[in-house]
């Protein structure tokens, strides 16, 4: 059901800091930071050429990054993101075979302007899972 690995993501304290240490020190393809509003989020992908990291870092009062930051000060890995060719037909197989989505379980427009779903992380090994369908 899940294809390739898509993205990484790490939540960051400081986005500039982190994009510049992922372009200046480690020599990655770093994009422009990208508000996303609807996930309480700021991000910049690092393009790599097997997948991508996210680095994102909390946008608005309401970003659901303030927790995690506020439980790791020093940032770290937030999510993992596998694509899916049918978020819908995933979503279903996956809530049957009893996993939690979050949410109301609908999927929203991602980062990349494709649908996206998270998936309870104690369903998966203390992990928060992102689908986001290709």
């Amino acid at each position: 059901m899940i294809g390739r690995l898509n993205h990484v993501a790490i939540a960051v304290p400081d986005l500039a800091a982190a994009a510049a240490q992922y372009r200046n020190v480690l020599g990655g393809r770093v994009s422009e930071p990208l508000d996303q509003p609807a996930h309480g989020v700021t991000v910049v992908f690092v393009e790599l050429p097997n997948t991508k990291i996210e680095l994102l870092s909390p946008l608005g009062a309401d970003s659901p990054i303030h927790g995690f930051l506020a439980r790791n000060p020093s940032g770290g890995m937030h999510h993992l993101c596998y694509e899916v060719d049918d978020i819908l037909a995933a979503r279903d197989r996956l809530v049957a075979g009893g996993a939690r989505v979050l949410g109301d379980g609908e999927p929203k427009t991602g980062a990349h302007d494709k649908p996206v779903l998270f998936l309870h992380p104690k369903d998966f090994s203390g992990t928060l899972i992102e689908l986001e369908q290709v």
